[in-house]
């Protein structure tokens, strides 16, 4: 795309490395700083981090205690406000706030090993709608967070985990349902609250990155305006000192190649999930860590500075409304349209210490050989640090039963 789709932000900021960037291969000046203020060694250290998800964008299946507390209607963050009414929905969810994650999390993130979190927020806590049910309180939380982060030395990305009018339908978006993002005035109000979390957060000196937003649906979405809000969030945050993170819109890991140049401190999020279809669920675990390595792999030919900004151990989809609340698992065959491939005993609802003998030890090699493949890259942010009875995706268990190798730079596999 030329320079003339920029906007004037981005053609300005452009313009000052214009004399440096000449001569350079496409696309390497995305890999390359500005100067030396960013907070973090993209490219040079290794990204070791954890998601601090379900914390401040509900997900049914991270906390389902809070769900069954509710109508069978409600099925995200939205429909939880909505339906409890203002009041309630306040209280029960500063409840939460204040005790899902806490300074201690940040403590025992840093004494495994953790460099990184990375925090997802809603749009509607940091530039709310008018006439939209969502209620007020996880953006001071977000605040807090960013000391117990900075007393630990661990760097932060904060991502805008959704848009108005939702970017990909997924109940994480804070409302499940249709992809009416970039319709009327939705970029605009992502950029607000991208610019608001820019003015108050991007000068702490824990926030080392900040993502424009999260998953969006590339294959249901206008691609350039996609992309041309990539390049005016760019343009808005250039000279904030953080890595200006963008996920791949599920496009591809190597999709983004082309796209870019003259600009920098670009960060590109991909996700790397293998439980999301039957016949991935399908595969043994060789297959399973096979498929991990070349990915790994692909990671590596990028121009971009990569990291798997979401993955877990997960071999099976059996987690309890992971694919929605009252929806079963394809792994069970209880997934509409699905069939059975294995049991989801000790999955669906359990905790890492249930485990049997073989999913110990296939999850454990599988934990390792993603990290060695997303380190052969510039590293990882695993999903999530803890959750209420998904024994694959909790960080923090996994860990502490030596499922996770210590020291993490000791992972092998690929």
């Amino acid at each position: 795309m030329g320079f003339s789709h920029f906007s004037s932000a981005a053609v300005t900021a452009v313009a000052l490395l214009s004399t440096f960037s000449e001569g350079l291969p496409a696309g390497l000046m995305s890999r390359v700083r500005r100067d030396d203020s960013l907070k973090f060694d993209f490219g040079g250290t290794k990204v070791r981090g954890v998601n601090l998800g379900g914390w401040f964008v509900l997900e049914p299946w991270i906390t389902p205690s809070i769900f069954e507390a509710t109508p069978s209607n409600v099925v995200d963050e939205y429909t939880f406000c909505q339906t409890l009414g203002s009041s309630e929905a306040t209280s029960r969810l500063e409840s939460h706030w204040s005790s899902w994650i806490t300074e201690g999390d940040f403590a025992e993130m840093k004494s495994i090993g953790i460099n990184f979190v990375r925090v997802p927020i809603g749009y509607w806590s940091v530039s709310p709608l008018s006439g939209e049910p969502y209620v007020q309180g996880a953006y001071d939380w977000l605040g807090k967070s960013l000391d117990w982060a900075n007393s630990q030395g661990i760097k932060v990305m904060i991502d805008l985990h959704g848009a108005p009018g939702s970017q990909n339908g997924f109940d994480n978006s804070g409302r499940k349902g249709s992809i009416d993002w970039t319709q009327g005035s939705t970029v605009a109000q992502t950029i607000t609250a991208l610019n608001k979390i820019r003015d108050d957060h991007a000068s702490h000196p824990a926030v080392a990155a900040i993502e424009l937003v999260n998953e969006p649906m590339g294959s249901a979405l206008d691609m350039d305006t996609v992309r041309q809000f990539y390049m005016d969030g760019w343009g808005n945050l250039e000279s904030s000192n953080v890595a200006i993170t963008f996920h791949d819109a599920f496009e591809g890991v190597n999709s983004w190649n082309d796209w870019g140049s003259g600009m920098w401190n670009l960060l590109l999020d991909t996700h790397h999930y293998q439980v999301f279809d039957s016949g991935t669920l399908a595969l043994g675990v060789g297959a399973h860590v096979s498929t991990a390595c070349a990915f790994g792999e692909s990671m590596t030919t990028n121009n971009k500075w990569t990291i798997a900004g979401e993955w877990s151990g997960a071999m099976t989809d059996c987690a309890q409304w992971l694919n929605g609340r009252g929806i079963g698992a394809r792994y069970d065959g209880t997934y509409s349209g699905s069939s059975y491939i294995g049991s989801c005993s000790g999955k669906y609802s359990g905790t890492v210490a249930g485990l049997g003998d073989a999913d110990y030890q296939n999850i454990k090699s599988f934990i390792s050989a993603q990290i060695s493949a997303f380190e052969e890259a510039d590293g990882w942010i695993f999903w999530c640090w803890k959750n209420e009875a998904a024994p694959e995706w909790h960080f923090q268990n996994l860990t502490a039963a030596g499922m996770v190798p210590q020291p993490l730079s000791s992972a092998s596999g690929c």
